[in-house]
């Protein structure tokens, strides 16, 4: 139930409006004057001010000044007599929401109260959702504690406060989008959009029309004027996914936006100025594409003012751990069936440490998904993974790769050692874990880092 001060100097308007709101669901509070009108703002929480013009000591367009340095959201409407509508347009410049004169009908009252309340509402929670997003892509929700994401971590911290240009590279489903979501929205840019684009969604002639906008009439079915992701973007982010597909008649035209900070739509003529950060990913190396000639040279250098190489999931086993438990804590949330899976155990840990995972984070995130949702019990274990998870035979050893007059013993030591090295990799260096993903006791394990020199 919305909340409404009621700021008059008159002893019986406030009592009267304030009927009027309890009978339409509000509830509503009264002040004689301006000082006590904002002593009740300092204390309570208010929804809406209605306040009269004219009053002793604090006027009410002083009052809605100092409404606005409090709480700039709160709509604030004002009464006034006839001969003071002057006023109220002054007061609309100062940010008032509205004005209505005196004497009003209780309808009309009402009416404004409840679009003022409704606009409100929007605002708070546009507020409160872009509070949720800065959150969602600050530093910390980037999961992982190994060297390669803590270096990923600094050159996202040291890059987002200003304006350069950054390209990242890494395989699909390693994060860059969120990477680049991240910069964004720890930027001074934060406050405008971030505008995506997917270069491998689009044909030419559409990804043409897509980032630069078409004039009315440019081409057939070009019904109305349309801006581009370039012009949506402006004062804000521009992020262009996949950009080694961008055909090469679409770079020369982006290098030259680059250079000139101007566009022209398709069918146009007129240089429209643009403001906007470039971030690009690619799954590709872009250095090997422009020696094929695949990709240009000079807008290569234009992207690549800061590289950041987002590591595949095999390269940051150490972080397997850490992701499984994030995406079983975001799948189990505001979960309550019976059977939905809230952990998972060291055996089924084990399979998914060993796993190859072609698909990177994506492809994790979609199997702890699956897991949680047709697991039989709350804890998952092996038999609830997927079929290709659990028979993935890329761990066996490439037998024929073995130079041949290496010997049984030395062969199987060198295999000893370097899966004693991952456990302990993974385990943070901690030998009781280790010993449980090895399946053996920790007094053994023990004695396997003497004999391989790795107890230091």
């Amino acid at each position: 139930m919305e909340n409404i001060l009621i700021v008059d100097d008159e002893k019986n308007y406030p009592t009267i409006i304030g009927e009027i709101l309890w009978e339409e669901g509000y509830t509503s509070m009264t002040a004689s004057s301006g000082m006590e009108a904002l002593d009740i703002l300092n204390n309570e929480s208010i929804d809406l001010v209605l306040t009269d013009v004219k009053m002793p000591g604090m006027s009410g367009i002083q009052l809605l000044e100092k409404i606005k340095e409090i709480t700039p959201d709160t709509p604030v409407i004002i009464m006034t007599a006839y001969g003071s509508v002057e006023k109220a347009v002054e007061a609309m410049h100062k940010g008032a929401y509205t004005f209505i004169l005196k004497p009003f009908e209780n309808q009309a009252l009402i009416a404004h109260i409840a679009k003022a309340i409704s606009v409100y509402r929007i605002v708070q929670e546009n507020s409160l959702l872009k509070d949720a997003i800065r959150s969602r892509y600050s530093f910390d929700n980037i999961i992982g504690k190994s060297k390669p994401m803590q270096e990923i971590y600094e050159l996202i911290k040291k890059v987002a406060p200003s304006n350069a240009s950054v390209l990242i590279e890494g395989e699909s489903g390693t994060g860059k989008e969120l990477v680049a979501k991240s910069i964004h929205y720890n930027s001074p840019r934060k406050s405008k959009p971030l505008i995506s684009v997917n270069c491998a969604a689009f044909a030419e002639t559409l990804l043409e029309s897509e980032l630069f906008g078409h004039e009315k009439g440019a081409f057939t079915g070009a019904v109305a004027m349309k801006k581009g992701r370039f012009e949506i973007s402006d004062k804000g982010t521009l992020f262009l996914d996949e950009i080694g597909e961008l055909p090469i008649s679409l770079q020369v035209k982006l290098l030259r936006v680059l250079q000139e900070k101007t566009i022209e739509r398709v069918g146009g003529t007129m240089p429209i100025p643009i403001d906007f950060r470039l971030i690009a990913a690619t799954n590709k190396n872009l250095e090997d594409q422009v020696k094929k000639g695949y990709f240009r040279e000079d807008l290569y250098y234009r992207l690549n003012v800061v590289k950041a190489v987002i590591p595949p999931l095999r390269e940051r086993s150490e972080d397997i751990v850490l992701l499984i438990n994030h995406f079983i804590d975001k799948y189990t949330q505001g979960r309550h069936a019976t059977g939905t899976a809230t952990r998972i155990n060291l055996d089924a840990i084990k399979i998914l440490c060993d796993y190859q995972w072609k698909g990177n984070v994506r492809e994790l995130e979609n199997v702890i998904e699956r897991c949680v949702i047709l697991s039989s019990s709350d804890m998952i274990t092996p038999s609830d993974l997927p079929l290709q998870v659990r028979q993935d035979m890329s761990f066996m050893l490439d037998l024929e790769g073995i130079p041949e007059g290496v010997g049984l013993v030395e062969t199987l030591a060198a295999v000893e050692k370097r899966m004693i090295q991952r456990a302990m990799k993974r385990a943070g260096n901690v030998q009781t874990i280790a010993a449980q993903l090895l399946g053996i006791g920790k007094s053994g394990l023990n004695q396997k880092l003497k004999k391989f020199n790795l107890d230091k």
